[in-house]
């Protein structure tokens, strides 16, 4: 029976220099974007979860590595994160799971979703604010030039 390979992605806390990317690919085959802070794998293993581990457990002592994903959403829409937290985050994380109960999966989960429920609020609320003092079009037209002329800004 042959093992499926997932498609994962490598994000990387800085580039990667030439010596550390060719120890990387004597382990597992790599694509880099221009700036090497980006990486592409494709890895083994019976599920994305798994494959995205072994990456990890492969390549963690040859890059910098921040995040592991992997490219393509799953039937259910999601994308798998794979992120090592600092020990002190960690252990925070696994304390909290077990005082509620959860595993540190679903508590992390519900934090983020939690975080992501107040920003949108806030955001709201500012966006409410600034709307008092002009129309939706002088807004979205202000909107649209700060997003174009800010210093590292999208270039769409």
């Amino acid at each position: 029976m042959t093992m499926p390979h997932h498609a994962l992605e490598i994000v990387l806390t800085r580039s990667a220099r030439p010596a550390e990317l060719r120890a990387a690919t004597r382990s597992i085959p790599l694509a880099a974007n221009h700036d090497a802070t980006r990486l592409m794998a494709l890895c083994p293993g019976k599920t994305a979860r798994r494959a995205a581990h072994r990456l990890r457990r492969r390549l963690g002592t040859h890059l910098p590595i921040d995040v592991i994903t992997t490219r393509y959403p799953d039937s259910h829409g999601q994308v798998l994160l794979n992120v090592s937290l600092p020990p002190a985050a960690q252990a925070t994380l696994s304390r909290t799971a077990k005082q509620t109960g959860q595993s540190p999966e679903q508590t992390l989960h519900q934090k983020l979703n939690q975080y992501d429920r107040e920003e949108t609020d806030r955001l709201t609320h500012a966006v409410k604010h600034l709307l008092t003092g002009t129309t939706p079009a002088h807004f979205l037209t202000a909107v649209g030039h700060a997003l174009t002329r800010s210093p590292g800004a999208a270039p769409w």
